[in-house]
Protein backbone atom coordinates (compact mmCIF):
# COMPACT_ATOMS: atom_id res chain seq x y z
CA UNK A 1 0.00 0.00 0.00
CA UNK A 2 2.82 2.31 1.07
CA UNK A 3 4.48 1.62 -2.54
CA UNK A 4 0.96 2.27 -4.62
CA UNK A 5 0.85 5.68 -2.73
CA UNK A 6 3.84 6.96 -3.05
CA UNK A 7 4.25 6.04 -6.30
CA UNK A 8 0.85 8.53 -7.09
CA UNK A 9 2.15 11.19 -4.57
CA UNK A 10 5.32 11.39 -6.73
CA UNK A 11 4.01 11.60 -9.95
CA UNK A 12 1.44 13.97 -9.04
CA UNK A 13 4.23 16.30 -7.45
CA UNK A 14 6.62 15.57 -9.90
CA UNK A 15 5.41 18.03 -12.35
CA UNK A 16 4.68 20.85 -9.62
CA UNK A 17 8.30 20.43 -8.42
CA UNK A 18 10.09 20.69 -11.78
CA UNK A 19 7.79 24.26 -13.04
CA UNK A 20 8.84 25.18 -9.18
CA UNK A 21 12.38 24.59 -9.55
CA UNK A 22 12.93 25.84 -13.60
CA UNK A 23 14.06 29.14 -13.17
CA UNK A 24 16.67 28.28 -10.94
CA UNK A 25 18.10 25.88 -12.97
CA UNK A 26 18.15 28.01 -16.20
CA UNK A 27 20.19 30.60 -14.00
CA UNK A 28 22.30 27.64 -13.10
CA UNK A 29 22.60 26.85 -17.25
CA UNK A 30 23.30 30.48 -18.10
CA UNK A 31 26.06 30.43 -15.56
CA UNK A 32 27.28 26.26 -16.40
CA UNK A 33 27.32 27.16 -20.19
CA UNK A 34 24.74 24.21 -20.37
CA UNK A 35 22.40 26.10 -22.87
CA UNK A 36 23.80 24.72 -26.54
CA UNK A 37 25.10 21.30 -24.97
CA UNK A 38 22.75 19.24 -26.01
CA UNK A 39 19.59 20.17 -23.52
CA UNK A 40 17.03 18.60 -25.31
CA UNK A 41 18.19 15.22 -24.35
CA UNK A 42 16.80 15.54 -21.25
CA UNK A 43 13.44 15.61 -22.76
CA UNK A 44 14.54 12.27 -24.81
CA UNK A 45 14.80 14.22 -27.68
CA UNK A 46 18.23 12.91 -29.74
CA UNK A 47 19.39 14.86 -32.95
CA UNK A 48 21.87 11.17 -33.56
CA UNK A 49 19.95 8.76 -36.29
CA UNK A 50 18.20 5.79 -34.69
CA UNK A 51 19.91 3.51 -36.46
CA UNK A 52 23.38 5.50 -35.11
CA UNK A 53 22.53 4.52 -31.41
CA UNK A 54 24.61 2.09 -29.29
CA UNK A 55 21.57 -0.31 -28.54
CA UNK A 56 22.16 -2.96 -26.08
CA UNK A 57 24.70 -0.95 -24.32
CA UNK A 58 25.68 -1.09 -20.72
CA UNK A 59 23.88 2.45 -19.27
CA UNK A 60 26.38 4.61 -16.48
CA UNK A 61 24.34 7.09 -15.47
CA UNK A 62 26.56 10.03 -13.51
CA UNK A 63 24.71 12.89 -11.74
CA UNK A 64 27.97 15.68 -11.98
CA UNK A 65 31.54 16.01 -12.36
CA UNK A 66 33.12 13.94 -9.53
CA UNK A 67 30.47 10.95 -10.56
CA UNK A 68 31.27 11.18 -14.58
CA UNK A 69 34.98 10.64 -13.57
CA UNK A 70 34.44 7.71 -11.94
CA UNK A 71 32.08 6.15 -14.34
CA UNK A 72 34.89 7.02 -16.73
CA UNK A 73 37.36 5.01 -14.64
CA UNK A 74 35.10 1.94 -13.90
CA UNK A 75 34.23 1.50 -18.00
CA UNK A 76 38.24 1.64 -19.04
CA UNK A 77 38.59 -0.98 -15.99
CA UNK A 78 35.86 -2.81 -17.90
CA UNK A 79 37.46 -2.72 -21.27
CA UNK A 80 40.47 -3.93 -19.80
CA UNK A 81 38.17 -7.54 -20.04
CA UNK A 82 35.66 -6.88 -22.30
CA UNK A 83 37.35 -4.44 -25.56
CA UNK A 84 34.37 -4.60 -27.11
CA UNK A 85 31.57 -3.62 -24.77
CA UNK A 86 29.52 -0.94 -25.61
CA UNK A 87 29.06 1.79 -23.23
CA UNK A 88 26.15 4.85 -23.23
CA UNK A 89 27.30 7.20 -20.33
CA UNK A 90 24.21 9.46 -18.84
CA UNK A 91 24.89 12.46 -17.21
CA UNK A 92 22.70 15.02 -15.24
CA UNK A 93 24.47 18.47 -15.47
CA UNK A 94 26.33 20.45 -18.58
CA UNK A 95 29.37 20.48 -15.98
CA UNK A 96 29.13 16.83 -16.06
CA UNK A 97 28.52 16.35 -19.80
CA UNK A 98 31.73 18.69 -20.42
CA UNK A 99 33.87 16.08 -18.19
CA UNK A 100 32.36 13.15 -19.96
CA UNK A 101 32.86 14.37 -23.49
CA UNK A 102 36.41 15.57 -22.72
CA UNK A 103 37.53 12.34 -20.86
CA UNK A 104 35.11 9.51 -22.51
CA UNK A 105 37.50 6.96 -24.59
CA UNK A 106 36.10 6.50 -28.56
CA UNK A 107 33.11 4.91 -29.23
CA UNK A 108 31.52 5.79 -25.55
CA UNK A 109 28.26 7.87 -26.44
CA UNK A 110 27.61 11.00 -23.96
CA UNK A 111 23.97 11.81 -23.15
CA UNK A 112 21.99 13.79 -20.90
CA UNK A 113 20.18 11.62 -18.58
CA UNK A 114 16.29 11.80 -18.86
CA UNK A 115 14.01 14.03 -16.37
CA UNK A 116 12.07 11.18 -14.78
CA UNK A 117 8.82 11.71 -16.31
CA UNK A 118 7.58 8.44 -17.61
CA UNK A 119 7.01 9.62 -21.01
CA UNK A 120 10.74 10.45 -21.24
CA UNK A 121 12.29 7.29 -19.75
CA UNK A 122 10.29 5.38 -22.03
CA UNK A 123 11.39 7.10 -24.88
CA UNK A 124 14.95 6.91 -24.04
CA UNK A 125 14.54 3.28 -22.82
CA UNK A 126 12.88 2.57 -26.46
CA UNK A 127 15.41 4.29 -28.32
CA UNK A 128 18.75 2.34 -26.67
CA UNK A 129 17.71 -0.73 -25.15
CA UNK A 130 20.18 -0.70 -22.36
CA UNK A 131 21.48 -4.07 -21.39
CA UNK A 132 21.48 -2.57 -18.00
CA UNK A 133 21.35 0.69 -16.43
CA UNK A 134 24.37 1.04 -13.41
CA UNK A 135 24.03 4.32 -10.95
CA UNK A 136 27.08 5.38 -10.16
CA UNK A 137 26.51 6.94 -6.50
CA UNK A 138 23.09 8.22 -8.34
CA UNK A 139 19.64 9.03 -7.18
CA UNK A 140 17.20 6.03 -8.07
CA UNK A 141 14.41 8.09 -9.55
CA UNK A 142 11.38 5.99 -9.14
CA UNK A 143 9.96 6.21 -12.62
CA UNK A 144 13.56 4.86 -14.15
CA UNK A 145 13.10 2.30 -11.76
CA UNK A 146 9.84 0.60 -12.30
CA UNK A 147 9.82 1.62 -16.18
CA UNK A 148 13.00 -0.57 -17.02
CA UNK A 149 12.23 -3.57 -14.41
CA UNK A 150 9.12 -3.69 -16.34
CA UNK A 151 11.21 -4.37 -19.43
CA UNK A 152 13.49 -6.46 -17.82
CA UNK A 153 16.34 -4.27 -17.44
CA UNK A 154 18.57 -4.64 -14.20
CA UNK A 155 19.52 -1.66 -12.56
CA UNK A 156 22.35 -1.33 -10.08
CA UNK A 157 24.01 0.80 -7.86
CA UNK A 158 28.03 1.33 -7.36
CA UNK A 159 30.06 3.01 -4.82
CA UNK A 160 26.63 3.36 -2.75
CA UNK A 161 27.41 4.76 0.76
CA UNK A 162 24.96 6.46 3.27
CA UNK A 163 25.89 9.47 5.63
CA UNK A 164 24.71 8.44 9.29
CA UNK A 165 22.13 11.54 9.16
CA UNK A 166 21.26 9.84 5.63
CA UNK A 167 20.47 7.04 7.24
CA UNK A 168 18.33 7.86 9.40
CA UNK A 169 16.08 9.75 7.14
CA UNK A 170 15.93 6.49 5.02
CA UNK A 171 14.95 4.73 7.83
CA UNK A 172 12.49 7.08 9.29
CA UNK A 173 10.88 6.34 5.54
CA UNK A 174 11.82 2.96 4.67
CA UNK A 175 7.75 2.31 4.22
CA UNK A 176 7.51 4.32 1.41
CA UNK A 177 10.81 4.42 -0.47
CA UNK A 178 11.57 0.60 0.01
CA UNK A 179 9.32 -0.25 -2.98
CA UNK A 180 11.29 1.48 -5.25
CA UNK A 181 14.95 0.45 -3.79
CA UNK A 182 13.87 -2.98 -3.15
CA UNK A 183 13.76 -2.74 -7.11
CA UNK A 184 17.83 -2.74 -7.22
CA UNK A 185 19.19 -6.16 -9.11
CA UNK A 186 22.85 -4.95 -7.15
CA UNK A 187 23.96 -2.76 -4.90
CA UNK A 188 27.60 -2.32 -3.97
CA UNK A 189 28.48 -0.70 -1.35
CA UNK A 190 31.88 0.65 -0.52
CA UNK A 191 32.19 -0.72 3.91
CA UNK A 192 30.72 -3.86 4.90
CA UNK A 193 29.01 -1.18 7.46
CA UNK A 194 26.48 -0.10 4.72
CA UNK A 195 25.71 -3.22 4.07
CA UNK A 196 22.36 -2.97 7.06
CA UNK A 197 21.02 -0.03 5.51
CA UNK A 198 20.77 -1.84 2.09
CA UNK A 199 18.80 -4.89 4.03
CA UNK A 200 16.63 -2.21 5.96
CA UNK A 201 15.35 -1.32 2.77
CA UNK A 202 13.95 -4.55 1.32
CA UNK A 203 17.28 -5.78 -0.40
CA UNK A 204 18.29 -9.58 0.36
CA UNK A 205 21.89 -9.97 1.50
CA UNK A 206 23.00 -11.84 -1.95
CA UNK A 207 22.08 -8.55 -3.79
CA UNK A 208 24.90 -6.31 -1.95
CA UNK A 209 28.25 -6.41 -2.43
CA UNK A 210 31.02 -5.10 -0.24
CA UNK A 211 33.26 -3.58 -3.43
CA UNK A 212 35.34 -1.04 -1.22
CA UNK A 213 35.02 2.81 -3.37
CA UNK A 214 35.78 3.83 -6.56
CA UNK A 215 36.86 7.17 -5.20
CA UNK A 216 39.66 5.68 -2.78
CA UNK A 217 41.03 2.77 -4.78
CA UNK A 218 44.69 4.13 -5.66
CA UNK A 219 45.39 0.79 -8.01
CA UNK A 220 43.29 2.18 -10.85
CA UNK A 221 43.10 5.21 -12.41
CA UNK A 222 45.38 8.54 -13.44
CA UNK A 223 47.10 9.37 -10.81
CA UNK A 224 47.66 13.37 -10.24
CA UNK A 225 50.80 14.29 -12.47
CA UNK A 226 52.49 17.71 -13.26
CA UNK A 227 51.72 19.19 -15.76
CA UNK A 228 53.86 21.73 -18.13
CA UNK A 229 51.32 24.41 -18.92
CA UNK A 230 50.53 24.22 -15.40
CA UNK A 231 54.40 24.67 -14.14
CA UNK A 232 54.86 27.53 -16.72
CA UNK A 233 51.77 29.63 -15.20
CA UNK A 234 53.07 29.18 -11.67
CA UNK A 235 56.43 30.15 -12.28
CA UNK A 236 54.87 33.55 -13.39
CA UNK A 237 54.37 34.00 -9.80
CA UNK A 238 57.99 33.64 -8.99
CA UNK A 239 59.98 30.45 -9.32
CA UNK A 240 60.22 28.18 -6.87
CA UNK A 241 57.64 29.28 -4.41
CA UNK A 242 55.93 27.29 -2.09
CA UNK A 243 52.27 26.29 -3.91
CA UNK A 244 49.32 26.34 -0.88
CA UNK A 245 46.35 24.92 -2.37
CA UNK A 246 42.67 25.09 -1.14
CA UNK A 247 40.88 22.62 -3.01
CA UNK A 248 37.04 22.46 -4.13
CA UNK A 249 36.27 25.47 -1.70
CA UNK A 250 32.62 26.57 -1.05
CA UNK A 251 31.00 29.96 0.05
CA UNK A 252 32.81 32.28 2.18
CA UNK A 253 36.30 29.10 2.44
CA UNK A 254 38.31 31.23 -0.17
CA UNK A 255 38.89 34.16 1.58
CA UNK A 256 39.18 32.10 4.91
CA UNK A 257 42.00 29.65 3.54
CA UNK A 258 43.54 32.28 1.57
CA UNK A 259 44.11 34.91 4.11
CA UNK A 260 45.71 31.64 6.48
CA UNK A 261 47.85 30.80 3.90
CA UNK A 262 49.06 34.53 3.69
CA UNK A 263 49.12 34.76 7.53
CA UNK A 264 51.17 31.01 7.70
CA UNK A 265 53.62 31.84 5.10
CA UNK A 266 53.63 35.36 3.24
CA UNK A 267 56.09 34.03 0.46
CA UNK A 268 53.61 31.12 -0.25
CA UNK A 269 51.03 31.11 -3.40
CA UNK A 270 47.68 30.68 -2.83
CA UNK A 271 45.91 28.84 -5.23
CA UNK A 272 42.28 28.73 -4.85
CA UNK A 273 40.13 26.03 -6.68
CA UNK A 274 36.11 26.61 -5.94
CA UNK A 275 34.07 23.63 -6.30
CA UNK A 276 32.04 25.31 -8.51
CA UNK A 277 33.73 27.36 -11.38
CA UNK A 278 30.44 29.17 -12.01
CA UNK A 279 31.61 31.15 -8.89
CA UNK A 280 34.34 32.86 -10.48
CA UNK A 281 33.46 37.04 -10.28
CA UNK A 282 31.78 36.13 -6.15
CA UNK A 283 35.48 34.22 -5.19
CA UNK A 284 37.41 37.27 -7.58
CA UNK A 285 35.13 39.83 -5.00
CA UNK A 286 35.45 38.16 -1.97
CA UNK A 287 39.72 37.76 -2.59
CA UNK A 288 40.34 41.37 -4.09
CA UNK A 289 38.34 42.64 -0.84
CA UNK A 290 41.32 40.99 1.54
CA UNK A 291 43.83 42.82 -1.03
CA UNK A 292 44.83 40.27 -3.02
CA UNK A 293 45.55 40.76 -6.85
CA UNK A 294 43.58 37.45 -8.38
CA UNK A 295 44.76 35.77 -11.58
CA UNK A 296 41.93 33.99 -12.96
CA UNK A 297 42.98 30.33 -15.23
CA UNK A 298 39.86 30.77 -17.61
CA UNK A 299 41.47 34.28 -18.55
CA UNK A 300 44.96 33.69 -17.60
CA UNK A 301 47.79 36.33 -17.47
CA UNK A 302 50.75 36.72 -15.70
CA UNK A 303 50.07 39.03 -12.64
CA UNK A 304 51.64 42.44 -11.87
CA UNK A 305 52.23 42.14 -8.33
CA UNK A 306 53.21 38.33 -7.88
CA UNK A 307 53.46 38.84 -4.05
CA UNK A 308 50.48 39.43 -3.33
CA UNK A 309 48.68 37.53 -6.21
CA UNK A 310 46.49 34.59 -5.80
CA UNK A 311 45.44 32.07 -8.58
CA UNK A 312 42.21 31.06 -9.11
CA UNK A 313 41.80 27.57 -11.09
CA UNK A 314 37.89 28.59 -12.23
CA UNK A 315 38.26 25.71 -15.01
CA UNK A 316 36.60 21.99 -14.63
CA UNK A 317 38.00 18.77 -14.29
CA UNK A 318 41.74 20.18 -13.74
CA UNK A 319 42.01 20.19 -9.93
CA UNK A 320 43.56 16.29 -10.07
CA UNK A 321 46.83 17.48 -11.58
CA UNK A 322 46.72 21.07 -10.21
CA UNK A 323 46.64 19.18 -6.45
CA UNK A 324 50.40 17.20 -8.15
CA UNK A 325 52.01 21.30 -8.17
CA UNK A 326 50.84 21.62 -4.61
CA UNK A 327 53.09 21.64 -1.07
CA UNK A 328 50.24 21.67 1.00
CA UNK A 329 46.61 21.01 0.08
CA UNK A 330 43.25 22.40 2.40
CA UNK A 331 39.98 20.63 1.93
CA UNK A 332 36.86 22.67 1.10
CA UNK A 333 33.66 22.34 2.35
CA UNK A 334 35.04 21.66 5.83
CA UNK A 335 35.40 24.53 7.34
CA UNK A 336 32.03 26.44 6.10
CA UNK A 337 30.13 23.77 5.05
CA UNK A 338 28.99 20.33 5.57
CA UNK A 339 29.94 16.70 4.53
CA UNK A 340 33.63 17.95 3.25
CA UNK A 341 35.26 16.91 -0.14
CA UNK A 342 37.34 14.27 -1.59
CA UNK A 343 41.15 14.47 -0.09
CA UNK A 344 42.22 11.27 -1.96
CA UNK A 345 44.20 12.40 -4.81
CA UNK A 346 45.75 14.75 -2.40
CA UNK A 347 47.15 11.93 -0.53
CA UNK A 348 47.56 9.70 -3.46
CA UNK A 349 49.93 12.86 -4.92
CA UNK A 350 52.29 12.59 -1.47
CA UNK A 351 50.46 16.05 -0.19
CA UNK A 352 50.23 16.81 3.31
CA UNK A 353 46.35 17.62 3.55
CA UNK A 354 44.47 19.66 6.43
CA UNK A 355 40.64 19.66 6.79
CA UNK A 356 38.19 21.67 9.10
CA UNK A 357 35.99 19.81 11.38
CA UNK A 358 33.25 18.83 8.95
CA UNK A 359 34.41 15.88 6.91
CA UNK A 360 31.34 13.88 7.65
CA UNK A 361 30.37 12.37 3.95
CA UNK A 362 34.12 10.81 4.23
CA UNK A 363 34.24 9.28 7.70
CA UNK A 364 35.42 6.84 9.24
CA UNK A 365 38.20 7.35 6.72
CA UNK A 366 39.29 11.25 7.35
CA UNK A 367 39.62 9.97 11.11
CA UNK A 368 41.60 7.04 9.82
CA UNK A 369 44.05 9.76 7.67
CA UNK A 370 44.46 12.04 10.75
CA UNK A 371 45.70 8.93 12.74
CA UNK A 372 48.10 7.75 10.13
CA UNK A 373 49.78 11.35 10.72
CA UNK A 374 49.41 12.36 6.54
CA UNK A 375 46.80 14.26 7.08
CA UNK A 376 45.77 17.21 9.70
CA UNK A 377 42.23 18.39 11.40
CA UNK A 378 41.78 21.83 12.62
CA UNK A 379 39.13 23.26 14.62
CA UNK A 380 39.78 26.94 14.09
CA UNK A 381 41.76 29.62 11.94
CA UNK A 382 44.06 29.57 14.32
CA UNK A 383 44.97 25.89 13.87
CA UNK A 384 45.07 25.89 10.38
CA UNK A 385 47.37 28.59 10.19
CA UNK A 386 49.60 26.97 12.23
CA UNK A 387 49.12 23.77 10.17
CA UNK A 388 49.96 25.37 6.86
CA UNK A 389 53.08 26.46 8.68
CA UNK A 390 54.12 23.28 9.44
CA UNK A 391 53.28 21.13 6.17
CA UNK A 392 55.38 24.40 4.30
CA UNK A 393 58.68 23.93 6.48
CA UNK A 394 61.15 22.81 4.17
CA UNK A 395 62.30 20.43 7.41
CA UNK A 396 58.65 19.10 7.93
CA UNK A 397 58.53 16.05 10.13
CA UNK A 398 55.33 14.86 7.87
CA UNK A 399 56.94 12.28 5.57
CA UNK A 400 56.26 9.21 6.91
CA UNK A 401 52.80 10.15 8.01
CA UNK A 402 52.17 10.72 4.18
CA UNK A 403 53.43 7.65 3.59
CA UNK A 404 51.24 6.28 6.12
CA UNK A 405 47.95 7.80 4.66
CA UNK A 406 48.81 6.89 1.64
CA UNK A 407 48.85 2.91 2.94
CA UNK A 408 44.95 3.45 4.61
CA UNK A 409 43.69 4.07 1.02
CA UNK A 410 44.86 -0.13 0.09
CA UNK A 411 42.16 -1.52 1.63
CA UNK A 412 39.87 0.28 -1.15
CA UNK A 413 42.49 -1.41 -4.04
CA UNK A 414 40.58 -3.27 -6.49
CA UNK A 415 37.75 -2.23 -5.82
CA UNK A 416 37.02 -0.69 -9.63
CA UNK A 417 38.01 -4.44 -10.49
CA UNK A 418 35.67 -6.05 -7.97
CA UNK A 419 32.58 -3.44 -8.93
CA UNK A 420 33.03 -4.49 -12.55
CA UNK A 421 32.94 -8.17 -11.93
CA UNK A 422 29.84 -7.43 -9.85
CA UNK A 423 28.11 -5.43 -12.93
CA UNK A 424 29.57 -8.59 -15.32
CA UNK A 425 27.79 -11.29 -13.32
Amino acid sequence: MHGFLGMALYRLLLPVLFVAAFPAWVVKMVRRGGFGSGLRERLSIYRCPLEQEPCGAVHLHAVSVGESLLALKLLREWRKSVPDQKFVLAVGTATGQAVAREHAPEGVRVVYAPLDFRWMVRRYLSRFEPSQIVLVEGEAWPNLMVLAQRRSIPVRLVNARMSPRSQRRYRKFAPWIRPVFSRFDRVGVQEPADAAIWQDLGLPADKIAVTGSLKFDPGTGARPEPRAEFTTMLEAFGPGRRIAMAASTHTGEESLIATAIREADPEALPVIVPRHAERRAEVKTALLAEGFEVVLRSVYSAPVDPARACLVIDSTGELRDWTAHADVVVIGKSFLGTGGQNPCEAVLAGKPVVFGPHMENFEPLASALVESGGCIRVVDTGALVTSIRACLRPDSTLREGIAAATGVLIRHEGATARTVDLLKA
